[in-house]
């Protein structure tokens, strides 16, 4: 019994941020901006001598990166703080919703809400490499697809972890921080080892093992030229994105727990 109302609580959560994420028109407008942009990929590919396949991969798949990375940062950062700012989180613990299971719902509820953004824009990408005649591309759009929506749940834990007890313009700006480390972390240490400076390598080390490596996901530029991921990989960045968003969670639960509302 207990843990079905621990699970029932969750549902509940997921699905009322689910909820709430779809009413939220700057999603809408998001989607919308992405989709024409690889509607204009066709007719940029045009201009380049027969490359309207790749163009349309690659504008498309970085616009969905892009936009679907400032989705989660700046709706994953509101996630818990528009219930403080409204109190509605008052009425909410007042029901038997614990911290950890508002805090795991509103996550999950969100997550739903990106894998839905990220198939929308996929499909867009798909349509528009079919009008192209780019059939052999659409293999690297999908998992690329993939390792961009699992990029984006690690952006939205991140962001809730500095939200738990961090102001909106502060948690995104450190959550945007994360994000272009993260792109950048392996290149950085390989930069420290080839200077041969023994302190940069032991600093650029610790962020690289720290902080999530965003590059473990980076796969638009192989989809671009027809090539898709290995089985291995896909398997392998699963298994890391789902091991930091426990732990992003269970951080950001034991911050939330601590929180004085009054």
């Amino acid at each position: 019994m207990p843990e079905q109302n621990f699970l029932s609580t969750i549902y509940a959560v997921a699905r009322n941020a689910f909820r709430e994420a779809v009413r939220d028109r700057v999603l809408y407008n998001l989607i919308v901006f992405v989709l024409l942009l690889t509607a204009a990929a066709i007719f940029l590919g045009e201009l380049t001598a027969g490359q309207e396949a790749r163009v349309v991969t690659d504008l498309g798949l970085s616009a969905t990166l892009i936009f679907g990375v400032f989705i989660a940062i700046f709706v994953g950062v509101s996630l818990v703080w528009k219930e403080i700012e409204k109190r509605t989180v008052y009425s909410i613990f007042a029901k038997p919703v614990s911290r950890s299971n508002f805090i795991i719902g509103k996550y999950l509820g969100f997550c739903v809400t990106l894998l839905f953004n990220t198939l929308v824009m996929a499909v867009g990408i798909t349509l528009a490499l079919l009008y192209v005649g780019g059939t052999k591309f659409i293999a690297g759009v999908w998992p690329a697809a993939y390792l961009i929506f699992l990029e984006m749940t690690i952006i939205t834990a991140v962001a809730l972890v500095f939200s738990s007890f961090s102001t909106p313009a502060l948690s995104a700006l450190l959550t945007f921080f994360v994000f272009v480390i993260g792109h950048f972390s392996s290149s950085l240490r390989d930069l420290a080892q080839a200077m041969g400076s023994e302190a940069a390598v032991v600093f650029f080390n610790v962020i690289y093992y720290l902080l999530p490596n965003f590059s473990l996901f980076s796969v638009i530029s192989n989809a671009a030229i027809g090539q898709h991921p290995p089985a291995s990989m896909l398997g392998f960045a699963t298994l890391y994105a789902v091991a930091y968003d426990i732990i992003l969670l269970t951080l950001a639960t034991m911050i939330f727990r601590r929180r004085n509302f009054k």
